[in-house]
């Protein structure tokens, strides 16, 4: 991401927008992980952050072994092509065979252990049955000494750190940490999150039929991707559904939400309207910053604290995160992908926040700077340069679900044909 962090002039009467930068620092240095970790089965910890090393107590392979079907050899034997020798023995994968018999070969197939005296297989498209000799084969290529052998030790060794503290676990990664015998993992505590929506606005699909809509309603789009978003990044989430625009119910809806979550996650409702109480109901609870960033789309952004009832007092903290996105559905996707969630992995004691940028050729022109820094959806192309989206609105979702990532675009910064831009993948961001 651009690391500028000049503050921006704001109109006479406003604070002046914080820059990304800014204002990601200090979001994470709000994020200090819970005391503790939670032991889980290798099966259920894709995604988790590991909260202790993982070391091997063995090496693998543990022994010597084939990577193909074929036969194990000396090679000092095989001087010539076509060399016609007896199979002595056959060694298949979970046996093991004795030491190769001078002047014969072994049978051997894929992960098997390679016999004492055998310094090379040859795989058995290059060998063939001698015709009128029963138990003979003809080896067709001369072998490499160590030729088709795996080395023990070669993946791991004994007393090697084969994934590290604060690393996020992936698919592959468990494969590994089952290689070397590991049927759990320790891994930093799921963050709680409360998820909830504002606006007497929004409508959840299912409820009304398109036709049917009252004038001004629309579906709630945020909320399904909010969650989806949580979800991918570990976290435990309670939907709370739409809360009326009404201080008392939104008063209630956060007590309720800080009582047993770690941070309360809103979209919509943290601006200055008469009908936006989220603002000052968090400040009765607890603290809360309005913060007006230098990125489009999502300028608002808000960050507090809901203390947490005293009835709570064994919780490790004594209250709840409070972030509160814009409602305009693409302002609301890019802000937590830049914003909240470095912020949760923060919070899971993760290593690595942010995917790093991409430098790409934009096949697009764009002629007018923004005093902000940008977020422009963006796709690549057959030829590998990025495409931009036609509506860069920070209502149409619909450039999310076309675009591949963003272009991430400094204040003041046209864009010309050619030009090689910053590219930001969705596929790194949404993992």
């Amino acid at each position: 991401m651009n690391t500028s962090t000049a503050a921006l002039a704001a109109s006479p009467g406003r604070a002046p927008l914080r820059s990304l930068d800014d204002a990601l620092a200090e979001l994470l240095a709000h994020a200090v992980p819970p005391v503790g970790s939670d032991t889980v089965s290798t099966f259920d910890a894709d995604g988790r952050v590991l909260a202790v090393d993982v070391v091997s107590a063995l090496q693998v392979p543990p022994e010597d072994n084939s990577a193909m079907d074929g036969y194990a050899v000396r090679s000092t034997e095989l001087s010539d092509e076509g060399v016609a020798l007896r199979v002595s023995q056959r060694i298949p994968a979970g046996s093991s065979g004795g030491a190769l018999e001078s002047g014969t070969v072994a049978r051997i197939f894929t992960g098997a252990p390679v016999p004492a005296g055998a310094d090379a297989v040859v795989m058995q498209e290059d060998c063939e049955p001698v015709a009128g000799r029963e138990g003979f084969v003809r080896v067709l290529q001369i072998p490499q000494p160590g030729q088709w052998i795996r080395r023990a030790g070669e993946d791991v060794r004994r007393g090697a750190t084969v994934l590290s503290k604060g690393e996020r676990l992936t698919p592959a990664a468990l494969g590994l940490a089952a290689s070397i015998g590991m049927d759990v993992l320790q891994v930093a505590k799921q963050p709680r999150v409360a998820l909830f929506s504002t606006g007497d606005e929004l409508v959840m699909p299912g409820e009304v039929a398109p036709e049917q809509m009252r004038p001004g309603a629309i579906y709630n789009s945020n909320r399904f991707f909010l969650r989806a978003l949580l979800l991918r990044l570990g976290c435990e989430v309670t939907d709370m559904g739409i809360v009326p625009d009404l201080r008392d119910a939104t008063l209630d809806a956060l007590r309720s939400a800080a009582a047993s979550h770690d941070l309360i996650l809103t979209s919509g409702g943290v601006s200055v309207g008469e009908e936006d109480h989220i603002k000052p109901a968090v400040q009765q609870l607890g603290s809360l910053d309005l913060w007006q960033i230098a990125i489009k789309p999502g300028k608002p952004f808000a960050y507090g604290r809901v203390n947490r009832p005293a009835s709570t007092g064994s919780a490790q903290t004594a209250f709840a995160h409070f972030i509160g996105l814009p409602g305009n559905p693409v302002s609301s996707f890019l802000t937590f992908l830049v914003l909240v969630r470095p912020f949760l992995l923060k919070l899971q004691g993760a290593s690595e926040l942010a995917p790093a940028s991409l430098p790409l050729v934009a096949d697009f022109d764009w002629p007018r700077a923004d005093k902000r820094r940008e977020f422009l959806r963006v796709r690549r192309n057959t030829t590998g340069g990025l495409e931009l989206f036609a509506n860069q609105s920070s209502g149409v979702l619909t450039s999310a679900v076309w675009g591949e990532g963003v272009v991430d675009n400094p204040a003041g910064q046209t864009i010309r044909r050619g030009d090689t831009v910053l590219f930001l993948p969705f596929s790194a961001l949404l993992s």
